[in-house]
């Protein structure tokens, strides 16, 4: 996909790969409203209307959260991420969508074998 965008598109004189018809930067705006259309196509309509993925920067955050809640060890993940452990517990360390379901069942599995 990438490769047919370069030969159709090229890239502008300073190497981005998006640049507006007169060669210029994408306006902010149009990444967010570009965005708010794929995630209407992209998601069900229950978590289209849900917070969820609502910036293209959350889907760093989704990465990084699901990474840590897979069991990615957190050096790893904050070495990826180019952010020092203590940052990355501050700001991803969030269950995403369903993973706060996952994690009640394993505390509850886990207090069920101490009866």
């Amino acid at each position: 996909m990438l490769r047919e965008h370069l030969a159709t598109f090229g890239t502008a004189d300073d190497g981005r790969l998006f640049f507006s018809e007169k060669g210029s930067v994408v306006p902010s705006s149009t990444y967010y409203r570009v965005w708010q259309e794929a995630r209407l196509l992209a998601l069900p309509p229950a978590v289209a209307a849900s917070p969820l993925a609502s910036r293209p920067y959350d889907l760093r955050h989704s990465a990084l959260s699901t990474w840590l809640n897979a069991g990615v060890d957190p050096t790893e993940v904050a070495e990826r991420a180019g952010n020092s452990v203590k940052a990355l517990l501050t700001r991803y360390a969030k269950c995403v969508d369903g993973r706060q379901d996952v994690a009640n069942r394993r505390i509850e599995d886990l207090l069920r074998e101490y009866k």
